[in-house]
């Protein structure tokens, strides 16, 4: 099982917190249960990605796409930006640490639809990340990973970007067709 606790800042994101079992072989943990969240979709694609030590991924967000984010090896900044309309924490801002040592080693994180995901490579790192829905281009939106509205500690101080994520607008830039409704305001 997992300690599942919601986020003290951000509306339906979850972040969970593992049971580890070890032994003198090693670790084993359990990193996802779709009953972690309920009324979570089926996780559909697992992805993975390697960073170095200074990469910088996001801000990104989806209409329709939830994730589920853990660290593998390594550390990660995550910042979450509520983009939804009529959420209750709408234009909250949130950063913590997955991977590394200590208490966030095998915590994971479930993002939902319209909350702006990022992470900040502190160390060389892995991260896989399942989403309940295949890869689609005409999802896949961005928010400036800079943006002083935002607010976000990346921990870093000259992060690498991508040349996507360094063209990302500003918040004030989006239209509101482009953010997406909160599932209370449906």
């Amino acid at each position: 099982m997992a300690d599942l606790r919601p986020s003290p800042t951000i509306d339906a994101v979850v972040i969970a917190e593992p049971e580890v079992h070890a032994d003198r072989r090693g670790v084993f943990v359990e990193t996802w249960r779709r009953q972690w969240v309920p009324g979570s979709r089926e996780m559909v694609q697992a992805n993975r990605a390697d960073r170095q030590a200074g990469s910088l991924v996001g801000l990104h967000y989806h209409l329709h796409q939830a994730d589920f984010w853990y660290v593998t090896a390594g550390r990660a900044r995550v910042v979450l930006h509520d983009l939804r309309v009529g959420s209750p924490t709408d234009g909250a801002t949130e950063s913590f640490d997955l991977g590394g040592d200590g208490a966030a080693r095998h915590r994971g994180v479930y993002i939902p639809p319209g909350v702006a995901h990022g992470f900040a490579a502190l160390t060389d790192l892995t991260i896989t990340y399942l989403v309940d829905r295949h890869y689609d281009p005409d999802d896949e939106l961005g928010l400036a990973w800079d943006d002083r509205k935002v607010g976000a500690d990346w921990g870093l101080t000259d992060p690498v970007l991508s040349d996507r994520d360094q063209a990302n607008p500003l918040r004030s830039e989006i239209p509101d067709r482009l953010r997406p409704v909160h599932p209370g305001e449906s």
